[in-house]
């Protein structure tokens, strides 16, 4: 059974398990057919022609599998992006690559359906209190965002209403893509896939669980109260539920208008530097971080466009859905690795690594050095060897000019041309998600087109060095009480 369609939007979600799984299977099946019959001809061709049609057949299989995927909408999808971002270590390029396309998936659900949502949760007399706008400002796999205001003073409000049956259906629709994964035979499942799928399932649970986003939000916005290049909206709990989220509405550019384009050089560096900035406080400082690098979550507030003008650009934070906190025994050998790289201690590195299990001590020494050589590298914006930086990574100021560093595609070459990968299994999860962070604020600042040097702000977290420093001993525990 279909959703019935109208322009971009439908009139209902696929969430009944039996009905999702149906859907799935069959996929699947069909999938996996049509892998056997193409394994068996394959068989006779000669070597060369067979990687290319396996490739082809494994591209092929890998977008069926999205379309199908993308039909359902909800969690499937928010699993099947979780996995494009994160699976690049254990699904093969063409699956990943297939997957990543389900994130321009922006199918919304009719008014009436989100209606009944809202009347569900709020109930009809807190619902009259607001003036909501039917279509939506944005839309993603779990629920979609509308502009409200309430009436009794005209407060501008946003509304993030989860799609029906979605948090239900987290734990059938994970099973479901997993087996579907197995049947489509797609990825090969071992432990290490398990406790993947395992954190993904946790993730999925945190992101659906909108009373702890909201809470998490609040609790941001303290942690953020006394820094004003930081805006976080105001979470409004009487309208408010376990799948509704009402937040002041914040305005703001998107990171990659063309306004923000246009700020001056200095500026566009200044909101660079509170990205790196607030990163650094996630990791050293509050053990919390926001692990979901998408550019939908944040908004740039241009000076002189609000009433509440300080003078200077600010940053809006707008989702904590996917905000993870961990443990001091996984920051202190990640936090180890940072100060050996800025220490120049490849040992040190190497038992960092070591510690968080994505490097064995059962590796060959050139191999670890390599890797340990490949971690160092991601820290060039952070370095005090400023003659190391490529001639085109610095600008007349020798400032470090963050964009046209192409810093993660050199560090991606550098780890291919190893032999590293032959090695490299499925990095701890924890890993996965600050790796994909720091290359999101990596990038976020490179599409600011930044030019500043990041080294004294890694000082001032590491050793506590500034007249503003942070107590740098601070560990995560200082705001989990």
């Amino acid at each position: 059974m279909s959703s019935r369609r109208s322009g971009n939007s439908v009139s209902r979600i696929k969430t009944g398990s039996f009905e999702r799984r149906l859907s799935l299977t069959r996929a699947g099946l069909f999938a996996g057919t049509r892998m056997a019959s193409h394994m068996a001809t394959n068989w006779f061709s000669s070597r060369e022609n067979r990687e290319k049609r396996h490739r082809a057949m494994l591209s092929s299989q890998a977008r069926f599998l999205v379309d199908e995927l993308g039909q359902l909408k909800g969690s499937v999808v928010k699993i099947g992006q979780v996995m494009a971002l994160y699976g690049e270590h254990f699904l093969p390029e063409e699956v990943t690559e297939a997957l990543h396309t389900l994130e321009d998936q922006t199918t919304s659900l009719e008014w009436p359906a989100i209606e009944r949502v809202l009347k569900d949760e709020l109930g009809a007399d807190r619902l009259a209190q607001l003036d909501v706008e039917p279509e939506p400002i944005g839309a993603a796999s779990l629920g979609q965002v509308h502009r409200a205001w309430r009436k009794s003073d005209g407060l501008e409000l946003v509304l993030k209403v989860q799609y029906p049956g979605v948090a239900d259906a987290v734990d059938s629709d994970l099973n479901a893509v997993a087996q579907l994964l197995r049947v489509a035979r797609l990825v090969s499942f071992g432990p290490e896939f398990n406790d993947w799928l395992e954190e993904v399932r946790q993730m999925m649970h945190r992101e659906v669980d909108y009373r702890l986003e909201a809470k998490t939000t609040e609790k941001f916005r303290t942690m953020l109260a006394s820094d004003p290049r930081f805006i976080v909206p105001r979470v409004l709990p009487e309208f408010s539920t376990a799948h509704v989220i009402c937040s002041t509405y914040e305005h703001g550019h998107s990171v990659s208008s063309q306004a923000v384009k246009e700020l001056p050089l200095e500026r566009r560096s200044a909101l660079g530097k509170a990205a790196l900035e607030l990163f650094f406080r996630e990791l050293f400082v509050w053990g919390e971080i926001q692990t979901d690098p998408n550019f939908g979550n944040y908004r740039i507030r241009i000076a002189g466009e609000e009433g509440d003008d300080p003078g200077y650009d600010r940053i809006v934070l707008l989702d904590f859905g996917a905000v993870q906190a961990y443990s001091d025994d996984f920051l202190k050998p990640v936090i180890q690795m940072i100060r050996a790289s800025y220490e120049n201690d490849l040992q040190a590195v190497i038992d960092g690594g070591v510690k968080l299990r994505f490097m064995s001590t059962e590796w060959p020494a050139e191999v670890l050095e390599k890797f340990g050589q490949v971690c160092m590298s991601v820290l060039e914006p952070l370095s005090s060897d400023k003659e190391s930086w490529p001639d085109y990574a610095v600008n007349s100021q020798g400032q470090y000019r963050w964009k046209q560093s192409e810093l993660p595609s050199r560090v991606a070459r550098q780890a291919a041309r190893s032999a590293i990968s032959r090695y490299f299994r499925v990095p701890p999860k924890e890993f996965v998600f600050l790796n994909r962070k720091l290359i999101g604020v990596y990038t976020f600042v490179a599409v600011l087109n930044s030019e500043f040097n990041g080294e004294p702000l890694l000082r001032k977290y590491l050793y506590g060095e500034g007249d503003d420093a942070p107590d740098a001993s601070a560990t995560s525990q200082s705001t989990k009480a």
